[in-house]
């Protein structure tokens, strides 16, 4: 199973969400157009936009209301990617070059702002302070996350709960926002608002763990950027912090990721370590079980095709490979 084939049910809506992408690129400043159209083609799974179509479906006679919604989310979500390629000095995502890689720094900046900016004024059109006021919210806390994140590398002791915390604020309350948004947008009663922003949180939190098991276990080509970039960069996920704790070799694994010159040097080795210790195993039961809490949300939903949708939308994302 892969995302096209979950998605095929909204598949022109996904098809215009696209389009405005692009059409949202609007400025006469050619560096800046060329490098967010650059940042927009370089794709990605759309789960977001997705997320506001099927969610806003369910109490919503037609999802064309909600195409400049999903678009604004995902504008969003590209412009905190750009944001990360350049605290992290990424050169490639998805398999391609970074705008970071291509146009430097200061261009990615203003071009992630530009994109902010831009999906800031898709939001405006619908006049609801409830949404603009949630958008706000989660901004902040997307950037906490970040923050966190970056003060937390080649922590050692950090705790399993820190670690929830940091892709709570950093993945899941995004996802939470997409399904919660479209389900205001669509008219959906508080209480079922209320669940599918909890599918949203819960399918981030496992969507966020399994990104971070790919990082040890999938191939470059897959997955479109070096394999162990965490590491490398220090930052310690799930899989990392269970081998911290239960590998025979714990203290060698410390020893790596407490040091910046020896998670570049040694990152063979610290991967190693991890893929031995069951670490791998340990957070993908992790995230299976967020996912099924996810999935548990959706038995006090209407019956439609949305709801089957999003059901796959849960397994696809503790499954994939990509």
């Amino acid at each position: 199973m892969n995302s096209l084939d979950i998605f095929r049910d909204i598949e022109p809506q996904l098809q215009a969400v696209e389009q405005e992408l692009l059409n949202s690129i609007t400025t006469d400043v050619p560096v800046l157009k060329e490098a967010s159209v650059h940042l927009v083609k370089a794709g990605g799974k759309r789960l977001r936009p997705a997320f506001v179509l099927l969610s806003g479906s369910f109490y919503c006679s037609t999802l064309d209301s909600l195409i400049p919604l999903a678009v604004a989310l995902e504008l969003v979500h590209v412009a905190t990617l750009v944001h990360d390629d350049v605290i992290d000095n990424s050169l490639t995502r998805r398999g391609q070059e970074t705008v970071k890689a291509r146009w430097g720094n200061r261009i990615s900046l203003y071009s992630g702002n530009y994109i902010l900016a831009r999906s800031l004024c898709l939001i405006a059109t619908y006049d609801r302070a409830d949404i603009i006021d949630i958008l706000a919210t989660v901004s902040m806390k997307v950037c906490e996350g970040e923050i966190i994140q970056m003060l937390t590398c080649y922590d050692v002791g950090q705790s399993y709960k820190d670690y929830l915390r940091r892709i709570e604020r950093k993945t899941a309350l995004l996802m939470a926002l997409s399904c919660q948004s479209g389900a205001l947008v669509g008219g959906a009663p508080a209480d079922k608002v209320r669940a599918l922003k909890r599918f949203g949180y819960y399918l981030g939190m496992a969507f966020q763990i399994t990104d971070d098991v790919l990082d040890f276990v999938a191939s470059e080509e897959v997955l479109g950027k070096p394999v162990g970039s965490d590491i490398r960069q220090g930052i310690i996920t799930l899989p990392a912090l269970y081998a911290l704790r239960e590998s025979e070799e714990k203290e060698v694994l410390a020893s790596i990721l407490s040091s910046p010159e020896k998670c570049v040097h040694e990152a063979e080795k610290a991967i190693s370590i991890v893929l031995s210790s069951g670490g791998i195993d340990f957070a993908l039961e992790v995230a299976k079980s967020y996912a099924e809490k996810a999935r548990s949300l959706l038995r006090s939903l209407p019956e439609a095709c949305a709801k089957s949708v999003l059901d796959k939308i849960a397994e696809f994302v503790v499954t994939r490979d990509f």
